[in-house]
Order: structure tokens, then sequence, then C-alpha cells
């Protein structure tokens, strides 16, 4: 299947990836292009910023957590529709998994088979550049290095040095000024997601497109990107499975709750469930004949007390979890489950509380029964795991909570590496739609 595609890469992590793989997005989505978005990795955030430059969700490619085999047919599920796809990369080219390059963006790039422009941050640096580029270029043959946006440079004679130093080493393909200033505000975890930014972040990604329309090639990054081969791979679909009645499955999102992956939903639409969202910070009850929940990442302890106060969706959630409905919850979901967080009443169905911490807690996790997750939080959750623990840890460990319907734990796990996991909770709430009454 012919798919135009490009890796935006690093050297290292603070090279500037998102700010080009954003800008370039948002400046082609300007030329009227449909533009597919992609991260490699778990991250949640940047995919905020890329569904806002692009119009279209944004996805992760992780291998780690589905495999190998998933990542093509995951990329090309989707672009369908698209005229090209934008992944960025994480951390640097080569890091991956512990020692190794597993999950890596070069790893990512492989499995695609798409062309990298590497993003360096040449603030400190003149002819070195090319020395920098050609380790880069020759570490892996099986990674094709098409070229280089350089990012903070200083001035025009600055990036005279750079551009001959280059020659002949690899394109410049765009040149950003260091004097530029264009960026997403942080905390603990990252980037602030989008969700809690509104306005703001789509000013910020206004300037984005701005910028790199004035710093990118478009037209040489175009024609690299519809230079990558077709791929040797079929679409991935969620499993359908059809049933007499769809029962209601709920969905936690609004700013509280914006970790989750965009495949999610869609298998437990294919399921056969009717999926509502709800936003927990505005939603005082969850929906009419709500059979089953589901509650993703995100950051609770940021709007601990909005939860606190929302005292009827607690209850909801409560009464749900008691009736034996199924209750998937993940990280922050996990925390809302809790007694209390930071001394706040949550939902009271587990029995733990939380708190936040200074420590952050990182890295992919594999499960005795085969299932990849991934760890990110800086808080701490007291037992860490209930008399049946969600999960039992390869590394060693009992991990997260079982108990009746419920299953929580702090691992995030990406359904389409599972799709059992959808399709068994939406067959749980199936059965409890038909116990209840008419």
């Amino acid at each position: 299947m012919t798919l135009p595609r490009l890796v935006i890469a690093a050297p290292s992590s603070g090279a500037g990836k998102t700010t080009v793989a954003t800008g370039l997005m948002a400046a082609l989505r300007d030329r009227t292009l449909e533009v597919s978005p992609h991260k490699v990795g778990p991250d949640y955030i940047d995919p905020g910023y890329h569904a806002l430059a692009t119009g279209r969700p944004g996805r992760n490619l992780d291998p780690v957590l589905v495999g190998e085999s998933l990542v093509a047919p995951l990329l090309l599920h989707g672009a369908r529709g698209a005229d090209v796809a934008v992944v960025e990369g994480v951390m640097g080219l080569y890091d991956g998994r512990g020692s190794t390059d597993e999950g890596s963006t070069a790893h990512v790039a492989r499995l695609i088979d798409a062309p990298v422009v590497l993003v360096v941050d040449a603030s400190s640096m003149s002819r070195s550049v090319a020395a920098l580029l050609q380790g880069f270029a020759g570490f892996d043959d099986r990674v094709r290095l098409g070229g280089v946006v350089l990012n903070r440079v200083g001035s025009d004679r600055h990036e005279e040095l750079l551009r001959r130093a280059l020659d002949g080493v690899a394109p410049v393909l765009g040149v950003l000024r260091r004097e530029t200033s264009v960026a997403t505000p942080s905390r603990h975890l990252g980037l602030v997601p989008v969700a809690e930014r509104s306005a703001e972040a789509v000013e910020t990604v206004r300037a984005l497109a701005e910028l790199c329309a004035q710093s990118l090639d478009l037209d040489a990054l175009l024609q690299l990107a519809r230079s990558a081969p077709p791929l040797d791979a079929e679409q991935w679909s969620p499993p359908s499975i059809e049933r007499d009645a769809r029962p209601v499955v709920a969905v936690f999102g609004g700013e509280a709750f914006t970790f989750s992956y965009a495949e999610t939903t869609e298998l437990l639409a294919a399921a056969g469930a009717d999926v509502a969202v709800v936003d927990p910070l505005r939603d005082d009850r969850l929906p009419d004949g709500t059979a089953g929940l589901v509650i993703g990442g995100g950051f609770p302890e940021v709007h601990a007390a909005q939860l606190s106060a929302n005292a009827s969706l607690r209850e909801d959630v409560r009464r749900l979890a008691a009736s034996g409905a199924p209750v998937s919850a993940e990280c922050a979901g996990l925390l809302y489950l809790c007694q209390e967080l930071d001394g706040l009443p949550m939902c009271g169905v587990l029995p733990a509380s939380g708190r936040m911490t200074e420590r952050l807690t990182l890295g992919y996790r594999t499960t005795s029964s085969g299932v990849s997750g991934h760890e990110f939080h800086r808080t701490v959750v007291a037992p860490r795991a209930g008399v049946v623990p969600a999960w039992t840890l390869d590394e060693g460990g009992r991990e997260g909570f079982v108990q009746d319907g419920v299953h929580a734990s702090y691992l995030h796990v990406h359904w389409a590496g599972s799709p059992e996991l959808a399709a068994q909770l939406v067959d749980r709430a199936a059965r409890v739609t038909q116990a209840v009454p008419a």
C-alpha cells in the first residue's frame, strides 16, 4: 500500500522534535493536505498537539506495547484517506528499551520503511554537525537518513558554516533560528495536555505552523515522504462483534483524563458497545443505562479537588462497581477509585489511598500473562496490590487490584495489542444489561 511518510527524529531529547513535527503537520495541513499524525512510543500528550495540528486523531506506534507485526497495520489504519503521514520520534533516534533499540524511533522507522529527518540542536556547534550526521547515518544501514533540520541557529554566519559543513553529507531541509520562542508549557509529567490549554494551545499550534512554513523546505520534505516505498502490510481493523443489544460503556475524558489511545474507543465500539464519553469535571452522573466503565490515565492529582467535589458522580461510579459491572481503570483511574487522593475523598471502590510524590516511576512492564504495559506517574498507592492483583509482573511483584468486575492498576495497556480486553469488557457489560429488568 502506498503512503507518503516521514519520521521526525533527533540525536537526543530536547532537540526540538515536537516543535518541528507539530509545526510541519500544521503547515502541510495549511496546504490543504490530509496529514495523518503519529507518535513513537507510549506518550499521550504529544498526540494531543498533533490532533490539533491536523484535525485527525493523534495515534501511537509502539512495538513494545502492540508487537512488531502491528506497527505498520496501525499506521495504515490511522492514515486512511491521508495524503501523508508524519511520525514524531521519541528520545534519541536509537534510544530504546534498556540497552537495546526495541521501541526506539529507529526501530519504528525500520518497521514502516520510512525516511528519517534528524532535528539537530546546532546552538553549540558548527563543523562538528557533519561528524554527527555521518555518525547517525552510518550507525545502522537499515535506517535511511533523508536530511536534517537545524534548530537554534544563531545567525546568518552560523547557518552558512553549518550548511557548508553538511554539503555532500546530508540535505538541509530546514533552519530554525535560536531566538524563536514558540513553546508549550510543561509540568511534572511533561507538556501540559491540549485539553487543559484550549485557546492557548490553538494559538501555539498556529504559531508553530507559521514558523515551520517559513523555516522548512516543505516541498523537499514532501518529496522525501513520497520516496517511501509501498508498505507490504494490511490495514488494521478492530475485531467486530454483532450484538442484539449494545450495552452502554462510559469512557472518562476531559481535562482530568486525557491519557487514552484512539484505538480504545474504536475497539469498544467494534465489540458492540455504545461508547459514551464522560467528563468528570463537568458531568455529575453516569449516562443512563451505563453497564461498563473505562477510566484511563491523566492528572487526577491536579484536579483532585474538583473530582472530589463531584460527589454524585463518585457515588454513581461506586454503585456501578459494587454491582459487578466491568470497570477498567489505569493509573489516574486507579487513583480515582481509591478511598482518597492526597487526603481528598475519591470513589471509595478500592481499599487503598493515593498520594503525590517527588519520585517519577517510568518504564515498560511485562506481565506473566504476556501483556505489555507502561508506567508513568509521580504518585503512589498503598497498598500497591489487592488480595487478587491485576497483574503479576515478570520483573517481580504484584500490581493493582481485581475486585468484583473492577480491574485497576498503574499499567497503561494499548488494547490494539490485546483486543480481547475490549471484547471481554463488552461481553460482561452486555450480561449486566441483560440482567437489568426492563
